[in-house]
Order: C-alpha cells, then sequence, then structure tokens
C-alpha cells in the first residue's frame, strides 16, 4: 500500500523580541514561537496540539498512532497542514472504528504541551513486544549524550523547548524539538511509522529525552518497539511501574558521565566503567 500523502508545511521555529535585563537594558530575544494546530479527521475536529510545527505531519501521524486510533500509518491516505489557518485535515482510507465512543474518555497527563490522552494508559500494555536482543552499551550512551550535548538547538538559542532523539546505537538518527516532550514523542513515532521497518529491525534503536520518563512517555517509546530509554531527567513511580511490565530499561538522571539505571539493567552492558575519583580511591584504601 502506497505512504499517505504528506505536505511539508513549515513555520519559524523562533520569534524575535525585546526585552529588558536585569540592568535595564533593552535586548532582543529569540522565544520559542509556539502555535496551535487543531487536527481533523474525516472533517471531524478531533484536537487542538500547542507545538513549535517543526514537522507538524509527522506529529499528527505519531498523535494518532500512539492514542490507538489508527493500527498503522496504512490506514491514512493525507495528512495536509495549513498554517494560515492553523488546521491538519487528515483523510483516512476507511474512517476510525467507533471513534466517538474511543475519545470520549479524556485521562489527563502530567506532559505539557499536551496534558490528556484518549482512553486508558494501559490499555493494550500486555500485548507489547519488545526485542529481547535490545542491548545499549554504556559507551554508546556516552557517545549519544556527547552528540546531544554538541547539537545545533531550539533550546540553545531560545530555550523553554524539550527535545527527543532516536539514535541507532550511538548514531543520530532524529533529533525533534517541541514545546512538550508528547509533541516530541509523537513527531518521532511519526516519521519511524513512515520508514516501515519492522519491530525487529529496531533491536538498536535507543530512545533519548530532555524530560521525565512519565508512564505515558514509556508506554509510547514501548509501542514504537523501542526497548531503552534515556532520559536527562528521572522517571515516575507509574513510569517505573510500567518500564518493568514491560520489559523497557529506563535509563535517567543522564548527563555527562553519569546516570541511573531504573528497570531491566540487563539490557545495559558496562563496558565503559567509569574509574573511582582520587577521593574514592582512598576511602577505598583505608577501609581495606
Amino acid at each position: 500500500m502506497p505512504l499517505p500523502q504528506l505536505t511539508q508545511a513549515r513555520a519559524p521555529l523562533t520569534r524575535e523580541v525585546e526585552v529588558m535585563n536585569q540592568l535595564g537594558e533593552r535586548e532582543s530575544i529569540s522565544i520559542p514561537a509556539e502555535r496551535d494546530l487543531t487536527v481533523y479527521v474525516d472533517k471531524r475536529e478531533l484536537v487542538t496540539l500547542m507545538t513549535l510545527g517543526a514537522q507538524p505531519e509527522w506529529l499528527v501521524l505519531g498523535y494518532l498512532l500512539n492514542q490507538r486510533l489508527i493500527a498503522s500509518v496504512d490506514d491514512i491516505e493525507s495528512i495536509t497542514v495549513d498554517w494560515d489557518v492553523g488546521a491538519a485535515s487528515v483523510k483516512t482510507r476507511h474512517g476510525i472504528d467507533r471513534i466517538e465512543e474511543r475519545t470520549a474518555k479524556r485521562v489527563v497527563t502530567t506532559g505539557c504541551g499536551q496534558g490528556s490522552v484518549f482512553g486508558n494508559l494501559m490499555d493494550e500494555v500486555d500485548s507489547i513486544r519488545l526485542p529481547d536482543a535490545a542491548v545499549l552499551r554504556q559507551s554508546q550512551l556516552y557517545g549519544m549524550l556527547n552528540a546531544i550535548r554538541l547539537k545545533e538547538s531550539t533550546y540553545k538559542s531560545a530555550g523553554s523547548v524539550h527535545a527527543c532523539a532516536l539514535f541507532r546505537g550511538d548514531a543520530l538518527l532524529l533529533f525533534v524539538e517541541d514545546v512538550g516532550r508528547h509533541n516530541a514523542v509523537d513527531t518521532i513515532a511519526g516519521w519511524m511509522a513512515l520508514q516501515q521497518r519492522p519491530v525487529a529491525e529496531r533491536v538498536d534503536h535507543v530512545f533519548y529525552t530532555t524530560g521525565r520518563l512519565t508512564s505515558e512517555m514509556v508506554i509510547k517509546s514501548a509501542q514504537m518497539g523501542v526497548a531503552v530509554v534515556v532520559s536527562r531527567s528521572g522517571i515516575t513511580q507509574m513510569g517505573l511501574e510500567v518500564a518493568q511490565r514491560v520489559g523497557l530499561c529506563a535509563v535517567g538522571r543522564a548527563t555527562n558521565k553519569r546516570f541511573l539505571c531504573y528497570s531491566h539493567a540487563q539490557r545495559l552492558v558496562l563496558d565503559a566503567v567509569p574509574s573511582a575519583t582520587p577521593a574514592a580511591a582512598a576511602l577505598d584504601h583505608s577501609a581495606a
């Protein structure tokens, strides 16, 4: 089946504003250009997303997939984004079964830039199967963190955004920033769906986010078939419970050479353990 037809609507990611600093001086800075995008599915209004608008077609596709409103990219005929009216028009091939019933219940989440999901967060979790062979080497983790550190980004120029990235080992495949981490992961999910690669071929994929690992973020990662997730932030209790349940390796507080592995540590290969600091070595020696 052919891939859906997608527009390539783009919008400026930042805008210049004048501010006053602590010295009473006027200066010009960049801020993220947040905008609203109302999604219509077969002419029915579904949701309004607040987004930077970098890759809106991928965002809409990933949103529909992660909300479990469509089963695959094959369900979509086209996605048309028009920034003049702030709308995304989705045309499906066969409609969405029971769409009113499936979108009637909303669960308020801790996510920024989205705030709610349709249905029960835990629906279909037990049906997720992650690749048993998926592992991440510690040396690859450090390579990922360095790649993120060196990446030119909207955050560096304007702040106030979250970033997500998809890696194959320590090779960066896709880097996405948005006002909410959920938008960023949905955009990556949309891109991955368009690649049409089976889950078995994602065994060496790793997902990175600057945001905390909530239950929703863990579920979305698992739905993408990615078994290792790395966060600059930490993890919530429900996020940890879901990660343990689906077999996902959750790594948090990851900066420089430091990290904490919260779940399924067998997926993490410790091949680059940092040497002990002189103070720690002296303490070990005195204890001996």
